[in-house]
């Protein structure tokens, strides 16, 4: 401690020389009267150009404005702390400056003294990582690589760079992977992204895809996968390789730049470019977070495109599963919209039977993808397989829900779960038999356009619970009504409930109209309905038609040998009605056949059915016996036991379908193709009892 007392004076001098913080002090009209030299926005500037002068005549850049600050202390006699400013440096014009200033009312006479620090260093520091803060919270929230790269350039601009532009290679047609390791120099890169203030396009437009000049930093940057900062000058050698495209970039006063490549899994994926024209150089530090900037958007990238790839794929694999051209039938009329948009698991299936029967399906895999993908065509496989038995439709979903639970996803720990709704309709009794395994009902629609209710119970989804009950419900229509068969995804909802409840009155208003061309309804209930784009969406239409009285003929026989004959008179008695005479002798055949093995091995009446659908001629031989019936090759010596065989041989198709208490076996033949006449002729022994 000093013995006498301390010069105020001397300690002013020493505080005002050795702080290496600004400081300056006003007087009441702004004007400085005294400051620190050494201080690191007037370091070199003359005293004559400092003292004097009005603190806005040697910092006029600084916002927010300074002398509102000045004013405000002097008015009130409240100092001021901490006030962030930032500015061109008055020492150098070329370099920005962000300082904290805090402002004192002085105690003797009216004035200010002011403490400004240098605070730039920290202060971008602090924005560099608010920069890569926001990069890491809003890049990658989406798996569209054009979403992606949207949010990156905007994550970059205006804050860290006055242009930041996204190029890409474009995805292999073949569906394969990038290359590894750096890219040729020759490569063409699709510009997806491009964000500026002005928002004036470069030369180089979104969407345009083309090879980026050689030699330039550019294609330095792909041949090495080294980012580069680049300081930008008219007279740069690389502007010469594309003086027309880079004129924009001079034209813009963009002096410097940093070019980064996005490379993810040792594959350059393309180019992140950042432009400065602001007074601030990028630098070194700047590099380093387009680097991190560019790592981590390359990963989301990466992701979106892989997710692109499979998404392919999986649209590719559920397209080829769809069935193909829906087969022209007597019971209906039908018309399709399938919406894969997801790459899930939805599905539908017209699936002609016996009797002119047909099934109509419409089902939803859970999940999306190409494990969703192939899951539904195992069921629509299974599902189509189980139909063609013949079998009773809640028997169909029973066995259904069966295949259903033993499909696993990839890790094997958990049922694939599925919907699913079936309805069959016959055009003879105009029977429809609805079911539906945790999916939306079928819609009914009555051919003046009013909807028919039918309660349809819901059971359980498909491999959600083994040993499911599935209820029908079977009602009778007339022929014109609408049957509309949905997915959740073109109702816009996820279950039932109101919003299900609300979006299935609409698509009734919509079919109120059935007497409409089928395919003109459908795109009618689309453009109503507007489905979601992140969900499959199908809608199958079909039509009811109704056989005509004298297209089918239905007899009943006494179970006895002796009808045989009776069978054949009959039959061919209602061919020439029908003008069918050139199949009358392999119809008779046919029937002989059936209606014998229906007494031999049958119960009670034989009921014996023809049915004329204009392309198609069906038998149907039906007795009150369970027991199926089994195909077998006769010996030689053999006096019978080769009619199902002689049966076969005849027929386009041929099977059995199983009711309740009874079966029936039923013969197709094709109107439109030969007679069989070299079969018969092939056939050196016939079963003796029907011939």
């Amino acid at each position: 401690m000093p013995d006498g007392p301390v010069d105020d004076a001397a300690v002013l001098d020493a505080l005002f020389a050795g702080s290496p913080q600004g400081l300056f002090v006003l007087d009441a009209d702004r004007k400085v009267v005294r400051y620190n030299p050494s201080a690191r926005g007037v370091h070199g500037l003359p005293v004559d150009d400092v003292v004097g002068h009005d603190i806005r005549d040697f910092a006029p850049d600084m916002e927010p404005e300074i002398d509102h600050l000045v004013d405000e202390v002097l008015a009130t006699g409240e100092p001021v702390r901490g006030r962030l400013m930032r500015g061109r440096s008055p020492a150098d014009p070329h370099r920005t400056l962000a300082v904290e200033v805090s402002l004192f009312p002085l105690r003797e006479g009216p004035g200010v003294v002011g403490v400004v620090e240098d605070v730039t260093e920290r202060q971008a520091a602090a924005e560099r990582l608010a920069v890569l803060s926001t990069v890491h919270r809003t890049v990658g929230s989406t798996l569209d690589v054009r979403a992606t790269a949207d949010a990156l350039v905007e994550a970059l601009v205006p804050d860290f760079a006055d242009a930041a532009a996204v190029d890409l290679l474009d995805d292999d047609p073949t569906g394969a992977a990038p290359p590894s390791g750096p890219l040729p120099t020759s490569v063409p890169l699709r510009r997806v992204a491009f964000a500026a203030p002005d928002s004036v396009e470069p030369s180089r437009r979104t969407g345009d895809s083309r090879p980026f000049p050689f030699p330039t930093p550019f294609t330095q940057a792909l041949n090495d996968a080294r980012e580069r900062l680049v300081q930008v000058s008219p007279d740069d050698p690389w502007l010469e390789t594309d003086p027309d495209g880079f004129a924009t970039l001079l034209g813009r006063k963009v002096h410097s730049m940093i070019v980064a490549p996005l490379t993810a899994r040792d594959s350059v994926l393309g180019l992140l470019t950042l432009f400065r024209s602001r007074i601030d150089a990028f630098e070194e530090a700047d590099l380093d977070v387009a680097r991190q900037a560019a790592a981590t958007a390359a990963v989301h990238l990466d992701n979106a495109r892989s997710y692109r790839r499979e998404h392919a794929v999986a649209s590719a694999l559920q397209r080829r599963l769809q069935p193909g051209v829906t087969p022209r039938l007597s019971a209906v009329e039908t018309a399709h919209v399938y919406l894969p948009e997801s790459a899930g698991g939805a599905w539908f299936d017209v699936i002609p039977l016996s009797g002119t029967r047909v099934a109509l399906v419409v089902g939803d895999v859970a999940g999306h993808g190409i494990e969703a993908a192939a899951t539904m065509g195992q069921l629509r496989v299974a599902l189509r397989t189980l139909a063609l038995q013949d079998l009773e439709t809640d028997e169909v979903l029973t066995h259904l829900d069966e295949v259903a639970g033993q499909l696993t996803d990839s890790r094997g720990t958990r049922p694939y779960l599925a919907t699913c709704a079936v309805t069959v309709y016959d055009p003879v009794s105009r029977s429809c038999v609805m079911m539906r395994a945790g999916h939306p009902a079928p819609i009914l629609v009555d051919p003046d356009g009013s909807p028919i209710d039918v309660d349809v119970p819901l059971g359980p989804p498909l491999g959600a619970e083994g040993g499911a009950a599935f209820v029908p419900a079977v009602t009778q229509l007339p022929p014109g009504c609408l049957i509309a068969h949905v997915t959740t995804g073109l109702l816009g909802s996820e279950g039932d409930g109101d919003g299900e409840t609300d979006a299935v009155h609409r698509l009734e208003h919509v079919l109120a109209t059935p007497s409409r061309p089928l395919q003109e309804l459908c795109d009618t209930v689309v453009y109503r309905m507007a489905p979601s784009r992140y969900d499959d969406a199908v809608l199958l239409l079909a039509r009811t038609e109704c056989l005509p009285p004298d297209r089918v003929a239905d007899w009943t026989l006494p179970a006895d040998a002796s009808v045989v004959g009776t069978a054949r008179r009959l039959v061919g008695q209602q061919l020439a009605a029908w003008g069918l005479d050139d199949r009358a002798f392999t119809t008779e055949i046919i029937v002989s056949e059936l209606v014998t093995n229906a007494i031999l091995h049958g119960e009670g009446p034989v009921r014996l059915r023809l049915i004329h659908d204009g392309e198609r001629l069906l038998a149907e031989v039906t007795d009150a016996s369970s027991a199926g019936p089994h195909l077998r090759h006769a010996r030689t010596g053999d006096e019978g036991g080769r009619g199902l065989y002689i049966v076969m041989r005849l027929s386009a198709h041929w099977g059995v379908r199983h009711g309740r208490e009874d079966k029936t076996i039923w013969s197709e033949q094709r109107l439109g193709e030969e007679t069989p006449e070299g079969v018969l002729a092939d056939m050196d022994v016939f079963d003796t009892a029907g011939v």
